[in-house]
């Protein structure tokens, strides 16, 4: 876990610089297939190593191409025995229920978080087979605004240490987020319980 903290992620970005942004969408990119990677640290690294709007800019690419990649993956790979019995899981069945109710708002509402599942997201509507277009489109609105504010946080770190009570906006932020996934999940759950009509 020593190399998630945002120092060491800094810390990399900075080795790597002379890569140019591939470095920050690479990390990223990884996020959607690697779930223990903090995307808040991560996005917030890339705003603070490149600047507001380039960090915002790679760190958008990475999540967007990530999670289209393994949308894409699991879609062609749907009807293997393997993804079969993953779908049957009782987590994976409602997340998909919940895809297939809510399409658009459903991936939009979750990827504009920057807590929550995103694998079993990308995965749930790749299972569905949602649209390929509707779920680029959700998801890179949706990982637009999430991205924004992280960045936002990410470039005026030494703000907050001159002014630690703008630290409550962070937290209050990161709380708010963690109370609507939760509302946003139970919401879809209570759809996947009714009966289809």
């Amino acid at each position: 876990m020593d190399y998630f903290t945002e120092q060491s992620i800094e810390l990399f970005l900075e080795r790597f610089r002379s890569l140019g942004p591939l470095p920050g969408i690479l990390l990223t990119f990884l996020k959607s297939f690697v779930p223990p990677l903090p995307t808040i640290v991560i996005v917030g690294a890339n705003a603070a190593i490149y600047g507001m709007w380039l960090g915002f800019l790679y760190s958008w690419i990475g999540l967007v191409s990530g999670s289209l990649l393994t949308f894409l993956l699991i879609r062609k790979a749907a009807e293997t025995p393997v993804m079969r019995r993953w779908a049957a899981k009782p987590k994976v069945r409602k997340a998909m229920i919940w895809a297939r109710r809510n399409g658009f708002s459903f991936v939009f509402l979750l990827s504009m978080l920057p807590v929550g599942p995103f694998v079993v997201i990308n995965m749930a509507a790749g299972l569905t087979r949602m649209p390929a277009v509707s779920f680029g489109v959700a998801v890179a609105l949706g990982k637009a605004v999430m991205v924004f504010w992280v960045s936002y946080i990410g470039t005026h770190l030494s703000d907050f240490a001159a002014q630690p009570a703008k630290l409550l906006g962070v937290a209050a932020f990161i709380a708010a987020s963690l109370w609507l996934n939760r509302k946003l999940q139970s919401h879809f759950t209570a759809a996947a319980a009714e009966p289809a009509e």
